[in-house]
This record gives C-alpha cells, sequence and structure tokens, in this order.
C-alpha cells in the first residue's frame, strides 16, 4: 500500500493495527465509514470528497495529515482486495471426448434436422463421434433460441413476445414451452450457483416489496451486499411486518458464510427480531448493528435496495402479477440480476464479478447452464456409463 510522504511510522503502524484488529471499522454506504475510538467507545465518521478522506477526529481537523483512522480505512481497502478470491465459470467446448478424455478431438461435420444444426465430432484415440450438446439434450430448440429466449424475458419481454421473436427466427413454439424452458433451467442453475460463495462486504440491506400472486397480496423479502450489490437471498411472505424472515437470514448467512457487521433497513418489527435471534451475541465486537433509522434526506438511506426492487417491479408488471407463490420467475430474475445484468455504479461489472465469481464467454446464460448440467452428472446420483452420458448422433 502507497501513503502519501510526510507520514510518521507510529500512525501508519497505529492505522494498521486498527484495521488488522477487526470489528473496528463500520461501513454505512461507499461513501461513508465509522471507525471507532481507541480511547473510548464512540465511532468517528470518515467521509469521501471530491479532495479525498476526511475525519471528525480532532487530530484530522487540526493537522494537515491523515489521521491513523483514514489510514485504517485505506489499509482496510488493501486487505479487502488481498483476501478476494475471484471464480472462472468458463464455457464448456468440445476439445475433448467424452467417452475416452481424449483431447485428440477434430470437427465432423454438420447434424442437421428441423431442430437446428448442431457441429459434430470424432475422437481419434477411440474413434467415437459426439456432440457437444450440454445441457441441451433432446432439446427441439437450440441453444441459442433457448437462451435468447431467457435474456429476452428476463429483459422485460412477456412470454407471448418472447414467442413471436422465435417465430420470426424460424422456431415454432408455444408461449407454455418457454415457461417449461425458464422452470427447468432456473432450477438447475440455482442448485448449482446456491454452491459458490460470494465474496460480499460486512454491510448489508435489507427491504420488502409487495407482489400479487393469484390477486393476494404478498411480500417480497430480500437481501443484498451494499458493496458489490449482490442479491443474497429471498423469502416470500404473507404480511410485512409480522412475517418471521429468519429463513431469509439463516440462507443469506449459509450462502455467504459469514453475517453482516452492519444491516440497513427500514424500521418495520421482523427484521429487528429476527437480527436479534439470529445474530446477537453477548460479545459486542461481534454483534451486528442494525440501522433502522433511514430516510431519503437523511445519511443513511436505502436507495440501492429501492432501486433493486424498482427492478423487480418492472419485471412484474409486465406479467400482472405472480401465479404461484412457489414461481420460478423471482430466482430466475435474482440469477439474472447477479450474474448476467451489468450495472453501471459497478462500472459495466455484475454483481457477482464485483463479489468475485466471473461468468466468462459472450453467451453467459449458455455457459451457466453448461457447468450446472456438468455439475449436475457428477453428483454420485447421477453418474452413469461414458454412453449414457454423451448425446449420440
Amino acid at each position: 500500500m502507497t501513503l502519501p510522504q510526510g507520514l510518521t511510522d507510529p500512525r501508519i503502524a497505529r492505522g494498521e493495527a486498527i484495521a488488522n484488529k477487526g470489528g473496528q471499522i463500520r461501513r454505512v454506504d461507499e461513501y461513508t465509514y465509522q471507525v471507532r475510538s481507541q480511547s473510548g467507545l464512540w465511532y468517528y465518521d470518515v467521509l469521501s470528497t471530491e479532495a479525498g478522506w476526511v475525519c471528525s477526529c480532532p487530530d484530522a481537523k487540526y493537522h494537515d495529515s491523515k489521521c491513523k483512522h483514514i489510514i485504517a480505512v485505506e489499509f482496510s481497502f488493501a486487505i479487502r482486495k488481498e483476501v478476494r478470491q475471484s471464480i472462472a465459470i468458463a464455457p464448456i467446448t468440445g476439445q475433448a471426448c467424452p467417452s475416452c478424455g481424449s483431447d485428440g478431438t477434430v470437427r465432423h461435420g454438420i447434424r442437421r434436422n428441423e431442430s437446428g444444426d448442431i457441429q459434430r465430432f470424432s475422437c481419434k484415440s477411440c474413434g467415437k463421434w459426439f456432440v457437444v450438446n450440454l445441457g441441451f439434450e433432446r432439446m427441439h430448440a437450440t441453444p441459442q433460441m433457448i437462451s435468447s429466449a431467457m435474456q429476452l424475458y428476463f429483459t422485460g419481454e412477456s412470454l407471448r413476445n418472447v414467442q413471436r421473436f422465435l417465430r420470426l427466427q424460424g422456431v415454432n413454439i408455444s408461449h407454455v414451452s418457454i415457461y417449461k424452458w425458464i422452470r427447468k433451467y432456473v432450477k438447475l442453475m440455482g442448485s448449482y450457483l446456491d454452491q459458490m460463495k460470494p465474496q460480499v462486504s460486512d454491510t448489508w440491506r435489507t427491504d420488502e416489496l409487495y407482489l400479487k400472486v393469484k390477486g393476494d397480496m404478498k411480500y417480497l423479502f430480500a437481501m443484498m451486499d451494499d458493496e458489490t450489490r449482490f442479491w443474497i437471498a429471498q423469502q416470500v411472505s404473507s404480511n410485512k411486518g409480522t412475517s418471521d424472515v429468519r429463513p431469509m437470514f439463516k440462507e443469506a448467512q449459509s450462502i455467504t458464510g459469514k453475517k453482516p457487521k452492519t444491516l440497513i433497513s427500514d424500521g418495520a418489527g421482523n427484521f429487528l427480531i429476527a437480527t436479534r435471534k439470529e445474530w446477537w451475541t453477548r460479545y459486542a465486537n461481534d454483534r451486528t448493528e442494525h440501522v433502522r433509522d433511514i430516510r431519503l434526506g437523511g445519511r443513511v438511506h436505502n436507495n440501492k435496495m429501492e432501486r433493486m426492487n424498482g427492478e423487480v417491479r418492472d419485471r412484474e408488471k409486465v406479467m400482472r402479477g405472480l401465479k404461484t407463490v412457489d414461481t420460478p420467475i423471482l430466482k430466475g430474475y435474482q440469477i439474472f440480476h447477479n450474474f448476467i445484468r451489468p450495472h453501471e455504479a459497478l462500472d459495466g461489472k455484475t454483481p457477482a464479478e464485483a463479489a468475485g465469481i466471473k461468468v466468462e464467454g459472450e453467451n453467459k446464460w449458455m455457459t451457466l447452464i453448461q457447468n450446472a448440467s456438468r455439475s449436475h452428472m457428477a453428483e454420485p446420483s447421477c453418474q452413469g456409463t461414458p454412453e449414457e452420458q454423451t448425446t449420440t448422433p
């Protein structure tokens, strides 16, 4: 870490000690941090401005240099970059033979039928032919059409508009079949992606959004990371302030492997109850601070969470309400939000990429479906002979 000249070594050492101690720095938002005083129980505000970092402590006010609290925040940034590891989900190609595992494969013509064209391969070692159609076996439409349909649907088009698009591409399919595609692949990708641990920050946000399910009012509760905007967990309940949201809290902690140091929510009582029952501890340094006094014009607000609620609302308006509580649409949009949709606030990255999970390839839907299908086939209950796992011409 490079620090400006003129700083004394004791100040740098004290700032580094605060950053490494744990429980001393609280992230309110991307511009505001709170660093605990080393001589008392109060906190100093460290703010990010156009002129740089400023601190409310006396040392920063009366000396023209960075105080140990600002240095601690800068060290905290450096520590997070070193700890965060990147997971790459790469597209699956036909380089290896599924029967013998040999890399000596060559292209061997095109298989043509009414469902589309599929590249065939042959293996020089075992002499077998195969096609790479992982995750899309026995599907009448091509992988490109299925992934295009999912992209159109989760960007706001209705099922019938997606159906009209596919007809222009020569695929005569019903809107019911498109919904079945979504249900099938959302379940497949969801079970695969839930096994990955995102590298999220210590500040989370939660809120609720009302939805209509078969004409009845329901509430979608969601948990999101403040720094990466990664949608961690969700839950659908019947009531706003009295529903038990502890299952969502448990799911969020299970997915991330930790609990937040700061939770920002509105004043709903069920958030307070869940925080106390799930994350309260008698050790003050390990306790989750629950920030409930939020407002649009205040220092602490929940604008990021409201922005994500707007995304879900735009998708729900086209559908004119949901049909079932266990609909795959909400889980599918969570996957779309985290792994597919780039965010301007993240410099064009997806929340998953900001959290250390990068989906490679031009068609990210296809990359996720292929890897999820391979992971499912590798499970003991799904294993079979190579011939059973290979689509032959």
